[in-house]
């Protein structure tokens, strides 16, 4: 797992990349972010009154000299902040309401990355998902061709990497957004140097079983297929003909995928949740993540129970993003 995050921290360093850390005021983000600071590998921007951020930093023993502070209430380019957002929203608010509405750390850090003054924004300590993930919905929003975003898993042991999806976000994708996860978790799975052979998973190997939820992985690998072409993709496919080659040989011997896939595609938010989870406590492997992925720009979701180390890591990947 060091070695993971020490090929991360090579990759971003002297990139010079800004990340917003809206919880300003949490002694795991100053933690955090006075120590990106100070190694010089990212730019941390603290949100809220820097007077109480300084206040904070200095209770913990913190020095944040290496961040930039900034507070909504004094920021000089808040009526342009204003107009910017009110534009995005196409008429969906008023100046007024938009102009309070951006007192909020989370809506303000999510403007400041989509106004091109920051590079991604990490938040999640002290707010709910929806709160950190709303404003990016709203304001950033997906790419082009991409209805949702989605949230992956890097499942690490020794050597291996694996990148499991949608385990986080969708409950019941339909095979549109099965085929977007695909394509957009081989895109994640090469900011940490998996070389992408993706599986689409399901309990039917190669039509061993029809069903409505066997033909939508059926018909989400063609999706995917037609946006991807080069993409090393196929499907649908039971884990271990996906993962053991001697199983492959038997149920798909004709497949690009020859038990040799290391992105999967879980079918539904039930089966994908449940299947980090028996890697993770079972197969005793580490799970990273999760990584938001399908917006215009990066912003990732913490865990309210999260480290000092959970938040470096994970700033770490939302910078390894906006590469």
């Amino acid at each position: 797992m060091s070695q993971l995050f020490d090929q991360l921290e090579e990759k971003i360093t002297g990139q010079n990349k800004s990340l917003v850390f809206p919880e300003g005021q949490d002694e795991r983000i100053l933690k955090a972010a006075s120590q990106l600071g100070a190694a010089g590998i990212i730019t941390p921007i603290l949100i809220g009154n820097k007077t109480d951020i300084r206040h904070k930093a200095e209770e913990y023993g913190v020095n944040v000299s290496s961040c930039k502070l900034m507070d909504p209430a004094e920021f000089a380019e808040m009526d342009v902040m204003v107009e910017t957002f009110v534009e995005r929203r196409k008429g969906k608010v008023t100046k007024e309401e938009a102009h309070k509405i951006l007192q909020d750390e989370n809506y303000f850090g999510t403007m400041l990355v989509y106004m091109n003054q920051a590079d991604g924004l990490v938040s999640g300590a002290a707010h709910s998902t929806a709160d950190t993930v709303r404003p990016a919905l709203q304001i950033i929003k997906t790419k082009e061709g991409i209805k949702k975003t989605s949230g992956v898993f890097i499942m690490v042991r020794g050597e291996e990497k694996y990148v499991f999806a949608d385990c986080a976000i969708n409950i019941s994708p339909d095979s549109q957004d099965l085929a977007e996860i695909a394509v957009e978790s081989a895109v994640t799975g090469k900011l940490f140097d998996v070389d992408p052979r993706v599986a689409m998973l399901s309990f039917s190997t190669k039509g061993s079983a029809k069903s409505p939820e066997t033909e939508k992985v059926e018909e989400a690998l063609e999706i995917a297929k037609e946006k991807n072409p080069d993409l090393i993709i196929d499907g649908e496919f039971q884990f271990d003909a996906a993962f053991v080659p001697s199983v492959a040989e038997k149920k798909a011997p004709d497949s690009v995928v020859q038990g040799d896939a290391n992105v999967f595609i879980f079918p539904s938010l039930e089966a994908g949740n449940i299947g980090y989870k028996i890697a993770q406590r079972l197969g005793e492997f580490e799970a990273v993540g999760p990584i938001l992925q399908g917006l215009n720009k990066p912003v990732n979701d913490l865990s309210r129970g999260c480290s000092v180390d959970d938040v470096y890591k994970l700033a770490l990947i939302t910078a390894a993003q906006a590469e």
